[in-house]
């Protein structure tokens, strides 16, 4: 009988917690505070690699709001995407033949 008793209450604590078919457990939770501030629990910083002065990007995914590590570009990166097409190499002499012709041009008026 105490068993039974036992199993009971075991099942009513169990569909008292229960809220539907959870497909993803959270890694971790976090408490708004009165000033709209919020702390990112130890395994969220983790696993992100982020640390005192990093930025995080709060993307709007549909019915979700994603948290990301804020994404750093070179200038080698920006410089990809705006030109495409990778110029010729020039030698160190072409360089300062480019950079006299440049000089010339630019004070000629003065």
């Amino acid at each position: 009988m105490w068993y039974m008793i036992r199993q009971l209450i075991f099942a009513s604590t169990i569909s008292a917690h229960y809220h539907g078919n959870m497909s993803v457990v959270p890694l971790a939770h976090s408490k708004l505070t009165a000033q709209g501030q919020i702390s990112v629990p130890a395994k969220v910083r983790q696993r992100l690699g982020v640390g005192p002065g990093s930025v995080l990007e709060w993307d709007d995914e549909g019915d979700r709001v994603v948290v990301r590590k804020a994404g750093r570009f070179t200038s080698e990166d920006i410089h990809r995407s705006l030109f495409s097409k990778t110029p010729r190499r020039r030698t160190a002499a072409e360089m300062k033949a480019g950079i006299r012709r440049y000089i010339k041009r630019r004070h000629a008026s003065r």
